[in-house]
Formats: C-alpha cells, structure tokens, sequence
C-alpha cells in the first residue's frame, strides 16, 4: 500500500474473526460499532457538521488479506457455492489487487471520550480493529440510483434462515446485542458449498462463541460459551 495512503481511524465491532461477518454492510443493522480517530486526527474541527448526514461511506482496508496476494483476475463467491467463477471486478471478493473495502453505515451519534469524538455506527461489515483510510458522507440525491440492477448478486437477495435460539442460550448474550445477533444468523454464516446438516459451525461473536447446525433452511443455535 503507498505511502500516502494514512489510516485516519479504525472500528471495533463484535466480529472478531473473518468467519460470521455480514457479507455486505447495511445487512445486519441493529449491530452498533464505534470509530476511533487515530490521535493525529482527533480534532473536532474535521467533524464539524457530520452529525447532519445520517449515512456515511467508509473506506477501509482488508487487514488480513496478506499484501503480497497474487493478482486472480476470477474468484468465487460464496453466495453463488463457492463452484462459479466470476470476475474480481464484478465482485466484493477481499482478494483484488489493493485490498480496499468500502462500506455504508448508518451514523446513529457522536460520543465525547477520552480518545476523542467517537463515531457510533450501524452497519458495518468489519473486522474489529479494521483500519479506515477515509470517511465521506452519504448522499441520497446521488447515490441512491433508483434503476440500478445488481447483477448476479440479486439471485440471493431474498434468501434467509430461519433462527432457532433457545432462550436458555439467549439470556447468556446482552440484551443490546441479541437481536442483531439473531440478524445476523439468519444471513446463513456458512460458506455455500458446505451442506452438512450435522456438522457443528461456530464463530466469534463479541465475548462468546456461538456454535450452530443448520438442516434445510432452519438454523439452530447449540451452544454459547463465554471466551
């Protein structure tokens, strides 16, 4: 990555590992995560008139695809079964020549703290502790594009699990947290092309690991266990 390129901030969210993050941000919106500015650019100056805008875009950097990744110009989408290839410029896929995100939040408020003005946000689709290269605000007069076609992103656009929780595992997760926990298990965590309706997933989420099997379109959560 050049030079030039500074990390101005980075987001700490629930999700410590690659495996359960939402696919796309804007997916899992009752989830809250905070920004904090790096102490070079913790002025509030550079904030002044943020909390007008209700949406922001955020560009941020893929911390763990290694940099020295060898160019692929096709990947695999796991929406599409992990089997299919298409073209890294037709997709999300972290795997592209500059390991660059960007994403769409949802600014809920700004906090004072002792690191500065803090950005809490919905949304968001990273990493925690995910470096942030720039911030710039949403603007639904350009970029909403009301006849906008996504592709074959849209084949999967309506596709849900339904969640089972057994409520003597859901009194173990804070109350804030449940119901976009929940959101996100319905999203379907798995890669794809795995279908084993007896294997056991699990992930990191916030303090716990949350085990699951899913059998046809039902997911159900087995276990949740304090890290």
């Amino acid at each position: 990555m050049s030079d030039n390129m500074k990390v101005i901030a980075k987001i700490y969210t629930d999700f410590k590992e690659k495996f359960g993050i939402p696919r796309q941000s804007g997916l899992v919106s009752t989830l809250e995560s905070r920004i904090v500015f790096e102490p070079k650019y913790r002025n509030s100056d550079a904030l002044r008139g943020i909390e007008e805008y209700s949406h922001l875009w955020i560009l941020w950097k893929f911390s763990e695809v290694p940099e020295n990744e060898k160019f692929n110009p096709t990947v695999r989408p796991p929406r599409l079964g992990g089997n299919k290839k298409m073209g890294v410029f037709a997709t999300r896929s972290p795997y592209r020549p500059n390991p660059i995100g960007l994403s769409s939040v949802k600014l809920l408020r700004l906090e004072e703290t002792d690191e500065g003005t803090v950005l809490i946000v919905s949304g968001a689709d990273m990493l925690n502790g995910t470096p942030i290269y720039d911030i710039k605000p949403y603007l639904p007069y350009t970029d909403i594009h009301s006849d906008a076609v996504g592709g074959f992103a849209d084949e999967k656009l309506s596709y849900k699990l339904e969640v089972e929780f057994p409520e003597e595992l859901l009194i173990k997760i804070p109350e804030s947290k449940r119901e976009g926990l929940i959101e996100l298990l319905s999203e379907d965590p798995r890669p794809s092309y795995i279908e084993d309706s007896e294997r056991v997933y699990g992930f990191n989420f916030s303090e716990f690991e949350i085990k699951f099997k899913v059998k046809e379109n039902k997911l159900k959560v087995t276990a949740v266990i304090r890290l």
